[in-house]
This record gives C-alpha cells, sequence and structure tokens, in this order.
C-alpha cells in the first residue's frame, strides 16, 4: 500500500506509436505538481413534458472529451528527452560522444505532429490504493523553463490530450538517481551565433515555448474523440532575462533593436573524458522588446529584459542535453 496522500503518488510517460492508443509507461517523472484532468462537454434534453419539473438523468449525452493541464517538475540530468521530443518535434537518437558513458540529444523546432504521449498518473486514496488515470494522445502545447539566483531550473509543461482511460493497470513506478540543474551551473552567453560570449550580471532567465495548435478537431464518426491536433500557427519564444546593470549590451541591443544570439546553458559534473552533464537552449535570434534601466531609489539597478526570440533565416532554436540515457 502507497501512503495515503500526495507522497503517494506518481506520473509515468511512454512515447505513442499511434495517436490515443496505450502504451505502457516505461519512464517515471519526479514531478511537483500536476493538473492533468478530464474535461467533458455534455447537453441535456429539455424538452417540454407536462408537468415534469427536472429534466431527465437519461436525456444527458457526452458530446466531447479532451484532456487539460499541466505538469511542473525540476530539469533533471537524465530522463528528459521525452518531453523535449514532444515539445521540439524533431525525432531524436542520442548520439555516444566518443566512446564514453555521454549521450547526446539535439533537439532543434521542427513540427511536432506524431510525437504524442501516454501519461499515466497514480492518484492516491487515503486509504492508500494507488488509482490509475491514463491519459492518452498528449500533446505538449507548451513550455516554460525558468532559474534564478539559488534556485533549481524548473519547467512547466501544458499538455492537450484526448481522453482519460481509467482501465489500464498502473505501472510500477521505478526512479533512477536523477540530480537537478540549477543556478551555480548557469552561464548566460549573447553575441554572434555560434561565437557568444559569458554576460555578467544574470540574476534570473526565463524561457516559454508555446506551440499553437488546432485542439479542436472533433469530427463525425468519432464517438466525441478528437483527431490529433495540428500546427495551426507560428512557434512564440519568449523569455525574460533579470540582471544587475554591469554593461549597456542588452540596452544597446533594445535601443537599436538590433538581434543577438542568446545560449543559456546549464553545465553539470563529468560523465566522462570532456562531457559534461549539460543543458542547453540556443536561440540564434532574440530581440529586446522593453524594459531598458530605471533607477528606483538607493538600490542597484536591475534592468528586466524582455525578449522575443525570431528565424535568423540559417540556424533553428535548438535544446541540446547531453546524459548517460542511451535512448529517448
Amino acid at each position: 500500500m502507497a501512503i495515503g496522500s500526495g507522497l503517494g503518488g506518481q506520473l509515468g510517460i511512454a512515447a505513442e506509436v499511434t495517436y490515443g492508443t496505450f502504451v505502457a509507461p516505461t519512464r517515471f517523472l519526479e514531478f511537483t505538481k500536476e493538473s492533468l484532468v478530464l474535461k467533458k462537454t455534455t447537453e441535456q434534453s429539455a424538452g417540454v413534458a407536462g408537468g415534469r419539473l427536472l429534466a431527465l438523468s437519461d436525456r444527458r449525452v457526452l458530446t466531447q472529451q479532451e484532456v487539460t493541464g499541466s505538469v511542473d517538475c525540476e530539469v533533471t540530468n537524465t530522463g528528459m528527452g521525452l518531453f523535449l521530443q514532444s515539445l521540439m518535434g524533431t525525432t531524436v537518437t542520442p548520439v555516444q560522444q566518443g566512446a564514453t558513458a555521454a549521450y547526446l540529444q539535439t533537439h532543434p523546432l521542427a513540427d511536432n505532429f506524431g510525437k504524442n504521449l501516454t501519461i499515466q498518473k497514480g492518484v492516491p486514496l487515503t486509504t492508500g490504493t494507488v488509482t490509475d488515470k491514463t491519459f492518452l494522445g498528449c500533446k505538449i502545447t507548451s513550455a516554460e523553463f525558468s532559474c534564478e539566483s539559488g534556485g533549481m531550473l524548473t519547467s512547466s509543461w501544458e499538455i492537450n490530450g484526448r481522453t482519460c482511460d481509467e482501465g489500464q493497470t498502473l505501472a510500477a513506478a521505478t526512479y533512477p538517481n536523477r540530480k537537478p540543474f540549477h543556478f551555480a551551473q548557469l552561464t548566460v552567453k549573447t553575441g554572434t551565433f555560434a561565437s557568444e560570449t559569458a554576460h555578467d550580471g544574470v540574476r534570473k532567465v526565463s524561457v516559454k515555448i508555446e506551440r499553437p495548435m488546432a485542439t479542436d478537431r472533433y469530427y463525425a464518426g468519432q464517438l466525441g474523440l478528437k483527431k490529433e491536433p495540428i500546427s495551426n500557427d507560428l512557434v512564440k519564444i519568449t523569455g525574460t532575462i533579470e540582471m544587475d546593470y554591469v554593461s549597456t549590451t542588452l540596452d544597446d541591443l533594445h535601443t537599436s533593436d538590433a538581434a543577438t544570439s542568446l545560449v543559456l546553458e546549464w553545465v553539470g559534473p563529468l560523465i566522462a573524458s570532456t562531457y559534461y552533464e549539460t543543458f542547453r537552449i540556443t536561440l540564434p535570434a532574440i530581440k529586446i522588446d522593453e524594459a531598458p534601466p530605471q533607477i528606483d531609489g538607493f538600490e542597484v539597478v536591475k534592468p528586466s529584459y524582455q525578449f522575443t526570440a525570431l528565424y535568423d533565416g540559417t540556424n533553428q532554436p535548438v535544446i541540446h542535453y547531453i546524459s548517460v540515457d542511451t535512448a529517448v
């Protein structure tokens, strides 16, 4: 029996072969919170029937359903590949680095059609029995990464799914020894793409990747279930850099509206040879939208630069992930 509170909860994931078709989870996330729920659309028949004061229960029908919600977790040195692949869209095979235990995953931005997940949630009753809620056809519609001075690299994943199946067997969760990336490992770089240099004074960074999708593809003959969502607008990547006013580099870019490449890189312990645990977000072209420096009393000036990432015409935004994972 599990603990009869959130302490006994679990969250398992697996890549689906066919949209909305169950695949038993084999990877389990250590999450901080989640809000995945089944949302129903119902209609109630309400015809006049001489003297009836209340609508009949058997005249209520379920017309549509979907899954919505989010999962928050720390970004760890292993186990993030499936979420990254579903977010970024490219089919990724980890590449061994030299003859070592280090494997590089390269996740450039691409269409994410077909990158669907089964997400199985174990919810404990107070008795210690863990109930199964298996969400099928899950797509990641946005993700936000954030890290501030003294803190962990955290992530929040917005999810849209097809349906909830409560008839599956709850998978037995296993948890490898994962370690989180954190602020002490962070370097922020700006400059010419592929030649960026470290930027001083940064206190906090955040990046949000949003993937607009047609999540309303409900058609006749589908029993109220949607077809796989498809991209229906440009990807939006925005973020914030909070820092002490140590230089005018970003301030000047705000004034000129010129572009710069931005690299956010967390480098952890050595795996082998010259290969370290790494989580790196590269945005080849960003433009500063607002927040030039302002003086607010006696304190150190702390501008907060909000930016938008754009396409430089050649290089796509990309997430690199070096870990000991031999599979996504």
